[in-house]
């Protein structure tokens, strides 16, 4: 039997799932001590549940997840309009070091696969679909380079890449926390933006109560990115050939649009407002694609794959504790952003943001990490990845 669900039911599912998940993470001292994302255990917990129930022949849930991409494209544009250009200087030299360990990261991956893959004595190219492609590509690199692959004539490219992506997700989701926890607690850091950084303007706005028709005009600014965005992207991806997704034109029309109002006047721009909207859109995009997730699909996954999977988890953590870490400056910014990366570097940037939303909810905000890392692992890391990735195809193709 299946159950059909429509797109409301779908959404008022998340967030139930979103609420369960902020209720066990409270509950739970394990879940709260590792400072794991609400929305990834609500939305992983379904999934299993899901996956039990179709293993048994009992029922198969099918959700309607087509407004999930509206979510995602809400809350980025949200991140552009916290991004003031005064922030774009601080994370300068940041914004490098992150990007050039974004670039590493992927020649890395490519590495651990295809030596991984030889060990197991399985075809390369199968190997490196759990590499950059579906660890730092996700589901969306899986899907492209899986197809490439197979018409190479190399068979279950796809079906592999999708697997790995879907646990590189859950494992970028269960990670990033307890590595930025551990960095946090071990040396004792403490975020100081609010004193060093806070503004006369931004104190007298951050006291002034939401109302509707001050939340109707971020939602006016926010709205007007995403459709102006959204078309920027298309234009941009019919005239080059290189794919923009929308969500990163939407998040850039609203850097514009934010700096563009600050001129204007500093006051029209509510951030309580702008990140109430983004923690909902954020937590209701994560709970959609975790419990949408079909484990049932994963059970026929070679042991080889899983391994590479492993090992490449295994190396995001000690690469981000002891090497980027240190990079980044070894200050509170830096245990927040090597949350984020092992996010987006097993993942997908939203699973980064929710990384770093647990860990700042926890601990204090972070304005340098927020910027720096959407940024750089939404569109700047497919700079170096993606020539490494078809590099790397072409090696072994």
């Amino acid at each position: 039997m299946t159950i059909e669900l429509n797109q409301v039911t779908t959404i008022f599912l998340s967030v139930a799932l979103f609420v369960l998940g902020t209720l066990l993470v409270k509950r739970v001292g394990i879940l709260q001590r590792f400072c794991i994302p609400a929305p990834v255990v609500g939305g992983l917990l379904f999934a299993i549940v899901a996956a039990l129930l179709k293993q048994l022949n009992w029922v198969e849930v099918a959700l309607d997840t087509s407004l999930q991409g509206m979510f995602m494209l809400a809350f980025f544009t949200t991140v552009g309009i916290g991004a003031s250009f005064k922030l774009v200087k601080l994370g300068g030299k940041l914004l490098i070091i992150y990007w050039l360990a974004c670039g590493f990261l992927a020649l890395a991956q490519n590495v651990i696969a295809i030596s991984l893959a030889k060990v197991f004595d399985i075809h390369p190219l199968l190997g490196l679909m759990a590499g950059a492609i579906s660890m730092e590509g996700g589901h969306g690199g899986a899907t492209a380079f899986g197809q490439t692959i197979e018409g190479l004539g190399v068979a279950s490219a796809l079906p592999i890449g999708i697997a790995a992506a879907t646990f590189g997700l859950i494992a970028g989701g269960l990670v990033g926390g307890p590595i930025a926890k551990h960095l946090i607690t071990k040396y004792n850091l403490k975020s100081s933006e609010d004193a060093a950084e806070s503004t006369e303007i931004e104190e007298v706005v951050k006291n002034i109560p939401i109302d509707s028709n001050r939340f109707f005009t971020q939602l006016l600014l926010i709205t007007f990115s995403m459709a102006a965005g959204s078309y920027l992207a298309e234009l941009f991806s019919a005239s080059t050939g290189f794919v923009l997704p929308s969500y990163v034109g939407a998040m850039f029309v609203a850097v514009i649009v934010r700096n563009v109002v600050d001129k204007i006047n500093p006051e029209i721009v509510d951030m309580k407002s702008v990140e109430l909207v983004g923690d909902i859109t954020l937590g209701v995009f994560l709970s959609m694609a975790l419990m949408s997730i079909k484990l049932w699909e994963l059970t026929g996954l070679a042991l080889p794959i899983l391994v590479i999977v492993f090992v490449q988890s295994l190396f995001i953590v000690f690469f981000g504790i002891f090497v980027l870490f240190r990079l980044l400056g070894k200050s509170f910014d830096a245990a927040v952003m090597v949350g984020g990366f092992a996010g987006h570097g097993l993942g997908a940037t939203p699973n980064a943001m929710a990384n770093m939303a647990a860990i700042t909810g926890k601990f204090g905000h972070s304005r340098k990490a927020y910027l720096v890392v959407p940024i750089v692992g939404a569109f700047l890391v497919d700079v170096f990845a993606m020539p490494i990735i078809i590099t790397t195809i072409n090696i072994f193709s």
